[in-house]
């Protein structure tokens, strides 16, 4: 007899922009530059510290193509000119209209420099990424998840990531909430942020509002 309501549609510029930060911040090596100043290391500029890798004409694989994927395609297709490989349950005409082509999962895994997460978690999405999906993967890839962390099998990312097998991963989702695999805490070719994609002051503003209303609406209809 409990009434519940949900504030879609509010998240979706916070968590597309946070998904590019995280990729930004792994394949630039951004914390571990950050760490490297702090620990007083730096003692001048050399051909090739901390080499990290453009973005620029790169293929980005986006699995599922909803509102958050569709944004975080938008922005790095036409800030980055990046290629745009999709995987969804059914062919996306918004998606092929964006110039994103459509490829199976296994596909858009061997093909992508960037895969980036976009799914619900279903009992057909849980750990939608194991460690067969990571091989699959280039060593030069990166994985990124805003969506949901069971989608990852995070014991298998680890593993993965510590063998160098992909190039690095940023997340902001986990398994196991708020615990966290003590092999990726060690990672560095790991960003990990606190499930923070949609902390950005005008998205929580905008939910509590959302919420605030939904609740008039369901009170004033008792």
């Amino acid at each position: 007899g409990i009434t519940f309501t949900n504030t879609p549609g509010v998240l979706t510029e916070a968590v597309a922009e946070h998904t590019v930060a995280l990729l930004l911040a792994v394949s630039r090596r951004v914390v571990e530059g950050d760490q490297f100043v702090r620990a007083k290391k730096y003692k001048g500029w050399q051909v090739d510290l901390l080499l990290g890798q453009e973005m620029h004409g790169k293929t980005l694989g986006i699995v599922g193509y909803g509102r958050i994927g569709s944004r975080v395609a938008e922005i790095l297709e036409k800030g980055f000119g990046m290629k745009i490989v999709y995987h969804d349950e059914h062919r996306n005409e918004i998606a092929e209209k964006n110039k994103a082509t459509y490829a199976s999962f296994q596909d858009l895994l061997r093909r992508s420099d960037v895969v980036s997460l976009h799914v619900p978690l279903l009992a057909t999405t849980l750990h939608l990424v194991g460690e067969k999906e990571l091989r699959m993967m280039k060593r030069t890839a990166y994985l990124i998840n805003t969506s949901r962390g069971a989608v990852v099998d995070e014991k298998a990312l680890a593993r993965v990531l510590k063998e160098n097998g992909i190039a690095g991963v940023g997340i902001d989702v986990f398994e196991h909430e708020p615990k966290i695999d003590a092999s990726l805490l060690k990672a560095q070719n790991a960003v990990l942020t606190p499930h923070i994609a949609s902390a950005s002051k005008e998205a929580r503003t905008a939910m509590a509002e959302m919420a605030a209303k939904n609740i008039i609406v369901v009170l004033e209809n008792l």
